[in-house]
């Protein structure tokens, strides 16, 4: 009995640590957690923009980059420095962001 209430505790609290998030950092801003991913991790630009907007929440929103491609491009066009990634970058990355999204 003691081993059935020892299990059922452990799992609450591995599915409490796991949250919405899954653990991942944080950032305040979007242009931080690019800036992390591809000057740190040394991520490729679409790669670092798929990752920022499906893995992290981002000022709290997890996925940060919204519903759909347009979603995405917008929110990046207000939220990464035009001279982080280029238009075609960006573009790929957003259909990449909603493919990875839906699955």
């Amino acid at each position: 009995m003691r081993f059935v209430v020892l299990a059922f505790v452990s799992s609450a609290f591995v599915i409490a640590a796991c949250g919405g998030d899954n653990g991942a950092e944080a950032y305040p801003t979007y242009q931080e957690c690019f800036d992390d991913h591809t000057t740190v991790e040394s991520l490729p630009v679409a790669q670092a923009i798929t990752v920022c907007c499906l893995e992290h929440p981002i000022n709290g929103v997890m996925p940060a980059c919204g519903a759909t491609a347009a979603d995405c491009m917008t929110y990046l066009a207000a939220n990464l420095s035009s001279t982080s990634a280029t238009a075609d970058q960006i573009t790929a990355a957003c259909n990449d962001y909603v493919v990875k999204k839906g699955m």
